[in-house]
């Protein structure tokens, strides 16, 4: 009987230890479980249900979220004419410099990204390169939506 040689042998024991590290990685992947449903989030921008309506007026509310630093909040004030935001200001309340700063682009450029917009389609994210104050902006939109609600 012969013996497979080492050259043969090396290949399998590599290929059969990368597919348990694969398989023990795997299991602390952080995504969604393949074959499992995503969570379902409200639809924004284009695809958005508009036919909530909104009382006219000026609103404001706080939003709060957290960054590398600790828990921050921001200020809200929106303006809503039919339905569509006519004017926004944000006032920051930062904890430390660094915030302030990204809290400052924020308020600079949110209402490039949102004025003349129906309230229902707005999807913020990241403005003026502040990814983590659209957070804080996010919970005070749905305050004044709430708000807002003609009933």
């Amino acid at each position: 009987m012969t013996r497979p040689s080492r050259l043969l042998v090396a290949p399998l024991y590599a290929s059969a230890a990368a597919a348990t590290l694969l398989g023990t990685l795997s299991g602390c992947a952080v995504g969604p479980v393949s074959g499992a449903p995503a969570p379902a989030e409200p639809a924004t921008g284009a695809d958005a249900d508009t036919s909530a309506v909104y009382d006219d007026g000026s609103y404001a509310a706080s939003g709060e979220y957290q960054s590398p630093n600790g828990g921050e909040s921001i200020i809200v004030e929106l303006t809503l004419a039919d339905d569509v935001v006519t004017e926004v200001v944000v006032t920051t309340n930062a904890n430390n410099p660094t915030t302030e700063r990204f809290q400052g682009q924020f308020a600079g450029g949110i209402a490039a990204e949102i004025v003349g917009k129906d309230i229902d389609t707005l999807d913020v994210t990241r403005v003026a390169g502040s990814s983590l104050t659209s957070g804080g902006f996010r919970q005070a939109l749905e305050t004044i939506k709430a708000d807002a609600l003609a009933g």
